[in-house]
């Protein structure tokens, strides 16, 4: 492993090859860095930008070799990279940040939700099941209507179904795939919530205002940051975010999900150790986005400034939406990111615009 921080010029290794891995590989060449993609698609987003891209699984040794013998730190783009692939990086002396145990945690929704209580951080009640019948007696537990999802995998909605009665639970466990489980109860929220927070390697860290965060069919639509909040909801979701990165002695960018209950509280969803969707307005609204802000992080660099600069609409653009890439370029107020992705498949991320307005005061 290279002396830290890591000099420019200097190679960072990043696994994914998908939208996040581009604008990761994008950040670190501003900050003079090259970066190697290991990715198993031909022709991917983020290795076309990068200076040098290997194609192979994740868990495939020669691959890793490869990698290793030309990136002596290491980065990941998503969350459900084989804890093999790591274990197999750092036996070759190469540091991968952020750590392993972070994602256990994540890859695992009943292991995240374990973790996240027992460092003080409130998410809804939740119960496991590995077979029809603990599904069914975990939905009596629970109380229906209740949501099961699969505990490993599923994204964007995907994994999932609502439970109306403890009738349906065998039903939809199977549907699921007969699986392990996680159910979840219920949350009576306001609206949903995010945080994007950055923890360096001397322990600094830095956190960047909420967004406020709309869905549809699961999938991530529109967000709007900062968010308007009290200094008080700021307050206590800085410190689920503290208690998070220290917990899991976190190095690089994190996303939290949070849903506001009616009485303020604030309720972890669910955690994402990477550089996060809803944190795509930084890129032009802050002054440090998140992405060079990972970058700054796993290689030991400074933290930058999270302060906003801009109030900014997010929205993704999924499927043939983009093909509005023209009009959009055309609106002064609108900001276009494009993935480089080849095929605009229906509900398919293709990219994402930033509308910015001048910043007000975002706390109510």
């Amino acid at each position: 492993m290279s002396d830290l921080p890591l000099a420019p010029g200097a190679m960072i290794g990043i696994l994914g090859g998908g939208q996040l891995g581009r604008m990761l590989a994008l950040a670190a060449a501003r900050l003079g860095f090259d970066v190697a993609i290991l990715e198993p698609e031909p022709d991917s987003p983020a290795g076309r930008v990068a200076a040098h891209a290997i194609r192979g699984p994740y868990d495939d040794p020669r691959a890793l070799e490869a990698l290793a013998a030309v990136a002596g730190l290491v980065t990941y783009e998503f969350e459900n990279v084989p804890a093999s692939a790591v274990s197999h990086l750092i036996a070759q002396g190469v540091a991968v940040a952020p750590n392993g145990r972070a994602l256990a945690v994540a890859q695992d929704r009943v292991e995240e939700k374990t973790f996240l209580n027992s460092i003080g951080v409130a998410t809804v009640a939740f119960a496991q099941a590995d077979s029809d019948e603990t599904a069914s007696a975990a939905v009596a537990q629970l109380g229906a209507p209740v949501l099961m999802k699969t505990r490993r995998e599923g994204y964007d909605g995907k994994g999932q179904r609502w439970v109306e009665h403890v009738a349906d639970a065998a039903a939809a466990f199977e549907a699921l795939g007969g699986r392990p489980v996680i159910l979840e109860a219920p949350a009576d929220f306001v609206r949903e919530l995010s945080v994007i927070a950055a923890r360096g390697r001397d322990g600094e860290l830095a956190i960047y205002p909420l967004a406020e965060n709309h869905h549809e069919n699961g999938v991530l639509r529109r967000s709007v940051a900062p968010a308007a909040i009290t200094p008080a909801l700021a307050e206590q979701a800085e410190r689920i975010a503290a208690q998070v990165l220290t917990g899991l002695d976190y190095v690089g960018v994190i996303g939290i999900e949070l849903f506001e209950l009616p009485d303020g509280r604030l309720l972890v969803n669910e955690i994402a150790p990477r550089v996060h969707n809803t944190g795509h307005w930084t890129m032009d609204g802050c002054e440090v986005d998140q992405f060079e802000q990972h970058i700054r992080a796993v290689a030991g660099w400074p933290l930058g400034p999270t302060a906003a600069i801009a109030r900014v609409e997010m929205l993704n653009l999924l499927g043939d939406e983009v093909e509005a890439w023209a009009k959009l370029a055309g609106e002064p107020e609108t900001r276009l990111h494009l993935y480089g992705k080849r095929d605009a498949k229906p509900g398919r991320k293709m990219g994402h615009v930033n509308r910015v307005s001048p910043l007000a005061d975002p706390r109510r």
